[in-house]
């Protein structure tokens, strides 16, 4: 091993070695340290200590603790059977109802991960117009939200369809119609380009970042998104629920675009869970339960994107989550539950199309006079 050493003076002792700047050296070495009176340099020639999962040679080799895999997917999986079975016993209209709320809220909370608040009545019209399906009090949506709405239910609602390049740059288009993320101009439809330096993941203020990531470099972004797409339509011996806990942490790993990979990576998880379900009707929210444990996700991401390709803990992490998400939709679509017990109860009484309706307003909850529910 070669070193450069630096006296406190910061003048170098004469060496043929390279120097490596100040600033950087933590990121050659992983510390700052000091020898006796000499600041320690790494020379040029000992490669840089690897962080990163991706730096590693053939990293998307994956493996895992197949014996507590399997036991918490068997879980999963059963969680995923019950719920399913529970709402084709509903009728259509209420199946339309749960899934225009699962949807709105996986919008909603997808958003808010990365810090954006959407207007509800907007996302939820947006949802409802598209899937055809009447709503009272339908407003119009602004082109941002139409443009999340549009991503979201074309990775579920076509599910099938591969998953290709074009198509996420589609996607990544309808997240940035202006070009822009807020105030910074960004490649949009195309990968990135790192032409401000290496894509990273930070916190903290400006000048006292701590970076927690670090993308593999622009010029890798093509082979690496090639093998990944493959992969995604063309393994078929993996189940399909633990195939989106590895396509969600190999996208974002890969993190392809400027901006919106969080969003982007979070649809192709649901398409492919979509596809898990065999249907296209979403009953429960990845995205809303991510959301609730976010600080945990963002913890079991980043050690897994610093690990080896063993991905057991990330995998019992994402498979716990999906069955949270599950039991969450007890509460969320509750009034839905509720409201199909009331019909059922009375499954034989005579009402005419007017009192129907009243009735499922005062089930949804409505809060007014009843000269205004009447009037609508």
């Amino acid at each position: 091993m070669e070193l450069v050493l630096f006296q406190s003076s910061r003048q170098a002792k004469k060496t043929a070695s390279a120097e490596i700047n100040c600033s950087n050296r933590s990121i050659f070495c992983g510390e700052n340290f000091v020898c006796g009176e000499y600041d320690v340099y790494l020379s040029h020639k000992l490669r840089r200590m690897k962080i990163y999962i991706h730096e590693n040679e053939n990293w998307t080799n994956f493996t895992w603790d197949n014996q507590k895999v399997m036991i918490k997917l068997g879980e999963a999986r059963n969680q995923q059977g019950r719920l399913l079975g529970k709402m084709e016993s509903l009728g259509f209209d209420l199946q339309n109802e749960a899934v225009l709320n699962t949807l709105t809220l996986d919008v909603i909370k997808s958003s808010e991960i990365e810090g954006e608040f959407l207007e509800i009545e907007q996302v939820r019209s947006s949802i409802a117009r598209r899937l055809g399906i009447d709503i009272a009090g339908a407003v119009e949506s602004d082109r941002h939200v139409e443009g999340i709405v549009e991503m979201m239910l074309d990775a579920t609602q076509r599910k099938d369809l591969p998953l290709s390049k074009d198509r996420l740059f589609g996607w990544h288009a309808a997240l940035f119609p202006s070009g822009w993320s807020n105030i910074y101009k960004i490649t949009v439809a195309d990968w990135r380009k790192d032409t401000t330096g290496p894509m990273q993941v930070v916190s903290g203020p400006m000048g006292n970042e701590k970076v927690h990531y670090q993308a593999p470099s622009s010029d890798r972004i093509e082979p690496e998104m090639e093998k990944f797409l493959k992969w995604f339509e063309n393994e078929h011996e993996i189940d399909l629920v633990l195939k989106a806990a590895m396509a969600h942490l190999w996208f974002v790993t890969i993190h392809p675009f400027d901006d919106g990979n969080g969003r982007i990576t979070r649809a192709i998880t649901d398409m492919m869970l979509a596809r898990s379900d065999k249907s296209i009707r979403r009953f429960y929210s990845m995205s809303a339960q991510i959301r609730i444990e976010r600080k945990q996700y963002y913890e079991k991401l980043e050690k897994a994107q610093k690990g080896n390709s063993n991905i057991t803990e990330w995998i019992l992490w994402f498979l716990q989550c999906l069955i949270n998400a599950i039991d969450s939709t007890e509460e969320t679509l509750s009034k839905i539950f509720h409201k199909a017990e009331f019909w059922k109860l009375h499954s034989t009484t005579i009402l005419n199309d007017r009192q129907q309706k009243v009735i499922n307003r005062f089930l949804d909850g409505f809060d007014g006079k009843l000269t205004d529910l009447t009037a609508s």
